[in-house]
């Protein structure tokens, strides 16, 4: 074996470590969880209250191409029997607009989801589940839906699409509540949260979850991300990182996602990369 190859067989290992550290806060750690149609089909239905809701394909980290702006990366898409779209995105930082970010997802859900030829009455029911570590809305709840309506009378108006903000900061005692609890931790003997924790134990625990988190890690480090990063942005490294993302962005990866993985903000990614000025 090279000298290269072992190399990046110990950064493969090092990539999986770390992971099986996180928590479902972490974008990436989460997209590998809930591709798992069952663990994902569960935090569904504890959030939008829905026990019959039946998940017949869940995607991580997937991409939405636009040829006119920049590409979308959505931490976790899924689609239910009835054909409704439910992307389910982390948020850990109170630097970006939320409202109009998960007005953004939801324009590209229906660009991607609406084939030529058809009529808007067949664009699919989009659900942007926007899941944060604080209440970034300041109203006490672990759930709060957004409300749209019409007229001094308040005539209910439904276009199809449901935003719903989820945080872990606040426990109102509720199921929802409960399981962001787990979400803060992802402790693999914690086996309260049904398929989501059957899941998570799989992943950080046993074999067939270590070689899917190698596949995901060495796919990672095929894009660029390096082990290590995060300690040499704390030492001073910032040439390192700027570097790392102007070749991720480069690649295709978005500045949301390149920050996450950074540990640095979204305005600052867009910096290096040339979106804004300083």
């Amino acid at each position: 074996m090279g000298n290269e190859q072992q190399s990046r067989m110990v950064t493969i290992q090092q990539a999986v470590d770390a992971m099986r550290q996180s928590n479902l806060l972490n974008d990436t750690f989460v997209s590998i969880a809930l591709e798992d149609v069952k663990a994902c089909q569960y935090v569904l239905r504890k959030i939008l209250d829905s026990e019959d809701l039946e998940v017949i394909e869940a995607k991580g980290q997937c991409r939405l191409l636009n040829l006119t702006s920049k590409d979308s990366v959505l931490d976790v898409l899924a689609e239910d029997g009835t054909g409704r779209l439910m992307n389910l995105e982390i948020q850990r930082r109170d630097t970006v607009d939320h409202a109009r970010r998960t007005r953004y997802y939801g324009s590209m859900l229906d660009k991607s989801s609406l084939e030529k030829g058809l009529n808007y009455d067949q664009l699919p029911d989009v659900y942007i589940i926007y899941i944060s570590e604080t209440d970034i809305w300041e109203i006490g709840e672990a759930v709060s839906s957004v409300k749209k309506t019409l007229g001094k009378a308040a005539i209910s108006y439904d276009d199809g699409r449901h935003v719903i903000y989820v945080n872990a900061a606040v426990d109102d005692g509720t199921e929802v509540a409960k399981m962001m609890k787990y979400f803060k931790t992802a402790d693999p003997d914690d086996m309260s949260q049904g398929e989501l924790s059957d899941r998570v134990r799989y992943l950080k625990q046993e074999k067939g979850g270590y070689e899917s988190m190698s596949e995901i890690s060495e796919w990672l480090i095929g894009k660029g991300i390096e082990i290590g990063i995060e300690q040499g942005i704390e030492q001073g490294r910032r040439n390192q990182a700027k570097e790392l993302a102007i070749k991720m962005y480069r690649t295709g990866s978005a500045p949301e996602y390149i920050a996450e993985l950074l540990d640095t903000s979204v305005k600052q990614v867009e910096e290096w990369v040339g979106l804004v000025t300083a």
